[in-house]
């Protein structure tokens, strides 16, 4: 009996097959690190915000805004972005969010008292609420898990 498989195939698969275009892997790296920029964004100003109360002359009460706004803003983000990635597309949405991010640390870094730094975060919060999970949605895409569930990577 002849053997049905070809030299350089594993279970009739070609293992090139499986590889990923390095296109996409630069791209879904340069989406990660936008998302680590949304994540570290929270520790920053988290660490500063002694630092933002004396230059904005805020309250405890009023400076705990900037980060709870922000907060607030991305959580309501998260489950739209959902029907924004379908709508627009994975790419498109995190492509807007992770400019309307940068715009909205301009924005931040902009403000002159505390109504307007309270404002600017949530928006910052808002936008930026879409790349995290439009990563996780690209992750999905790109590094799809295995057609057949017994082969391991």
């Amino acid at each position: 009996m002849a053997a049905d498989t070809t030299i350089g195939t594993v279970g009739g698969k070609n293992p090139a097959d499986d590889r990923i275009d390095p296109k996409k892997t630069i791209g879904f790296m340069a989406m990660v690190f936008g998302m680590f920029m949304a994540i570290l964004d929270i520790q920053i100003v988290s660490a500063s915000l002694s630092e933002i109360q004396a230059g904005l002359g805020a309250s405890t009460d009023e400076i705990s805004w900037v980060q709870t706004s922000y907060l607030i803003a991305e959580v309501i983000m998260i489950p739209l972005s959902g029907f924004l990635g379908r709508l627009l597309s994975t790419r498109v949405l995190f492509t807007i969010s992770a400019a309307g991010f940068t715009l909205a640390s301009m924005l931040c870094a902009t403000a002159t008292n505390i109504e307007q730094m309270i404002v600017y975060r949530a928006i910052q919060g808002f936008i930026g609420g879409g790349m995290i999970p439009s990563v996780f949605a690209a992750a999905f895409t790109i590094f799809p898990p295995p057609s057949d569930p017994s082969s391991h990577r």
